[in-house]
């Protein structure tokens, strides 16, 4: 109760102090990364759009698309956590929230919940050895969920004819799994964010995500800290 109490204060105190501090050139973003910033110049035209959000975490905290709901679009939002999609249904009500893991193949998967939501991951190596090991971050539960293909989420949910603007992936550790899970040649974003780790620039290429990326016809288009942004090569 405590804490909470004291979380609320510590908001409160932010927002009095962002009011009495407000800067006509500051943006907003909701990102980790700033992501939001660099899309929001992309689409600076689009007033309506689709996403799709995979590890979607949460609608607002570390999103890539809360910017774009406010704007007026709307997408899918995935995430493999119990439970997640119950604050997304309150809180995104035109986006369609869907409760499933995203795998190579269909079937069941250990999926790791750390005290830390944003660390959650379907990769013991990742959650063990380097969230566990190098943090203070720790694993509070284990357990079974449903996984399924990017393109069978697509095939059952996305709407007919519907093209998408772009694909934010953040599935800590399982992002290679997921963009192989797609068919590149039925569904096409725009633009696909993705985690690549501890890479610059002149070596993206070369990572397994890169190599994938471009055997299916897209190319760099920009980078965060760890977000790379793809753009597909029929794209104008």
């Amino acid at each position: 109760m405590k804490k909470r109490v004291s979380q609320l204060v510590k908001n409160v105190a932010r927002r009095m102090y962002s009011f009495v501090t407000w800067d006509q050139w500051c943006y907003r973003s909701w990102s980790q990364e700033g992501e939001d910033l660099v899309l929001r110049k992309i689409f600076e035209q689009h007033q309506t759009g689709f996403y799709v959000d995979v590890g979607a975490h949460h609608p607002r905290r570390y999103s890539n698309t809360q910017f774009f709901y406010r704007r007026g679009w709307h997408g899918i939002n995935i995430d493999a956590m119990p439970g997640s999609m119950e604050i997304f249904n309150k809180m995104r009500p035109r986006d369609l929230n869907i409760e499933v893991g995203i795998g190579q193949e269909e079937g069941k998967l250990e999926y790791y919940i750390f005290n830390e939501p944003a660390l959650n991951s379907f990769s013991k190596d990742l959650s063990k050895d380097r969230h566990e090991a190098q943090t203070n971050k720790r694993i509070k539960d284990v357990v079974e969920v449903n996984v399924k293909p990017l393109s069978c989420v697509f095939d059952q949910h996305l709407p007919k004819d519907q093209s998408i603007d772009f694909i934010s992936i953040d599935v800590e550790g399982m992002d290679f799994d997921v963009l192989k899970s797609n068919d590149w040649s039925k569904y096409r974003p725009a633009y696909v964010l993705v985690e690549v780790l501890r890479s610059s620039l002149h070596e993206i290429e070369s990572t397994q995500i890169g190599e994938l990326m471009k055997s299916v016809g897209y190319v760099i288009f920009a980078k965060c800290a760890n977000t790379v942004f793809f753009k597909d090569l029929n794209q104008q």
